[in-house]
C-alpha cells in the first residue's frame, strides 16, 4: 500500500481525535503499565536484597505493601493518564478527573492505613513482650486514626470535586456537639481509659482495692475495667469511676506490714508469759521472707491476756502472705501446746462473795 494511504488512515478522525491520537494514547497506556510493572519488580528485588542485610523489618513491610498493589491500580492510573492525551467531551473529561482523584485518594488512604497498622502492631508487640499483655489503647488510637483519615480524605475529595464543604463542616460541628452531649458518659469513660493507659495507676495483673471491691485486674478496656475478685466473680467498673476514686494498688508495694493478735487465758503463770516473746521470735527466725518487727504483751482484755505481733512479708503476693500467716499460726499453736500455754476464748467467770448474816 502506498504511504499516503497510511498517512490518510492515521489522519482519519473519529470524533474529536484522529486515529493517530488514539494510537499514541494506546501506546502511552501500555508503556505506563510496563514502566510501573518493571519499577514494581525492580523495587521489590532491590528491597529484598536489602532486607537480607538488615535486622529491621521495615524493609520487609515495604516489600509486602508493594506486592499488595494489584493490577487494577496500574491499569486505572495508566488509562487515566493516557486518556488525557486525547480530546474528550467535557462530561467525560470531568468524570475522568473525578476518577483519578478518587483513585489516588483511595490508594493514599490505603497506604496510610498500612503505616498505622504497622506502627500499632509494633507498639502492641513491644508492650506484650515487655508486660505479657496487649495494648487496648493502641488499638483504640489506631481505629480513631483510621476514621479521622477517612473523614479528612472525604472532605478533600468533595472540595476537589467542586463542592462547598463550609456548610458541611458547620453542620458536622453542630452535629458533633449534639452527639458529644448524647455520648457524654461513654466519652468520659474513653478519656478515662487514656488516663489509665498513660498515667498507669494500675495495670493488668495488679491486685487492687476499690471501695469495698478487691481483686486482680484482668482487663483494662476502652469503657470499663474487669476485676477478678477473691471470691471468684468478675467485677466490672467503669473507667471514669476508677479515675475518680481512691484505688489501693498492692502490686506496687515491695513488702507488706502485718499485725495480728492472740490472747492467752488469765490463769497463765507469769513465768510462761515471759516465754511468749521468745517463742514467737524463734518461730519467725525459721521462716524466710519474713522480718519480725515487734511482739508485745499489749493489754489485759475482757477474757484474755492480749499479745500483739507486727512483722513484714517481703512480697506483695496475697496468697504467699496467707501461706506464711497460716504457717505462723500452726507453729505457734504447736509451741504453746508444748509449753502448756492455753489460748483464750470468750468466757466469763463470776465470783460470788457470800456474807453470812449473824443472828
Amino acid at each position: 500500500m502506498p504511504c499516503d494511504y497510511w498517512i490518510n488512515l492515521l489522519s482519519y478522525r473519529v470524533g474529536a481525535n484522529s486515529i493517530k491520537d488514539y494510537l499514541v494514547s494506546l501506546v502511552v497506556f501500555l508503556l505506563i503499565i510496563l514502566v510501573l510493572k518493571i519499577f514494581k519488580y525492580w523495587a521489590v528485588a532491590r528491597l529484598k536484597k536489602l532486607a537480607k542485610k538488615t535486622k529491621t523489618d521495615i524493609d520487609d513491610w515495604v516489600v509486602k505493601v508493594i506486592n499488595e498493589i494489584g493490577w487494577p491500580f496500574y491499569v486505572l492510573l495508566s488509562l487515566c493518564l493516557a486518556l488525557y492525551l486525547i480530546s474528550l467531551p467535557q462530561g467525560i473529561q470531568t468524570a475522568l478527573k473525578y476518577v483519578l482523584i478518587i483513585l489516588l485518594t483511595g490508594y493514599a488512604i490505603w497506604f496510610i492505613q498500612k503505616i498505622i497498622d504497622f506502627v500499632g502492631a509494633k507498639l502492641t508487640a513491644k508492650k506484650r513482650e515487655k508486660e505479657k499483655r496487649g495494648a487496648p489503647i493502641v488499638e483504640l488510637l489506631t481505629k480513631i486514626s483510621k476514621i479521622t483519615i477517612w473523614m479528612v480524605a472525604i472532605l478533600l475529595v468533595l472540595a476537589n470535586l467542586g463542592y462547598n464543604i463550609s456548610t458541611l463542616l458547620a453542620g458536622l460541628g453542630i452535629g458533633g456537639i449534639a452527639i458529644a452531649f448524647g455520648l457524654q458518659a461513654i466519652l468520659n469513660d474513653i478519656f478515662a481509659s487514656f488516663s489509665i493507659y498513660f498515667d498507669k495507676p494500675f495495670e493488668e495483673g495488679d491486685f487492687i482495692i476499690v471501695g469495698d471491691d478487691k481483686g486482680v485486674v484482668k482487663k483494662i478496656g476502652i469503657k470499663s475495667t474487669r476485676i477478678q475478685s477473691l471470691w471468684g466473680e468478675e467485677i466490672i467498673i467503669s473507667n471514669k469511676e476508677l479515675t475518680g476514686t481512691r484505688v489501693h494498688n498492692y502490686k506496687k508495694m515491695k513488702k507488706r506490714r502485718i499485725h495480728f493478735t492472740f490472747g492467752v487465758v488469765y490463769e497463765t503463770p507469769s513465768e510462761k508469759l515471759k516465754k511468749i516473746p521468745g517463742i514467737v521470735k524463734k518461730i519467725f527466725d525459721g521462716i524466710e521472707s519474713v522480718d519480725l518487727d515487734r511482739i508485745h504483751f499489749k493489754k489485759f482484755g475482757d477474757f484474755s491476756l492480749d499479745h500483739e505481733v507486727a512483722y513484714y512479708v517481703n512480697t506483695a503476693d496475697y496468697n504467699k502472705y496467707m501461706d506464711i500467716q497460716q504457717r505462723i499460726n500452726l507453729v505457734l499453736k504447736e509451741e504453746f501446746e508444748k509449753e502448756g500455754i492455753e489460748f483464750a476464748y470468750p468466757t466469763q467467770t463470776i465470783f460470788l462473795n457470800r456474807q453470812e448474816s449473824k443472828s
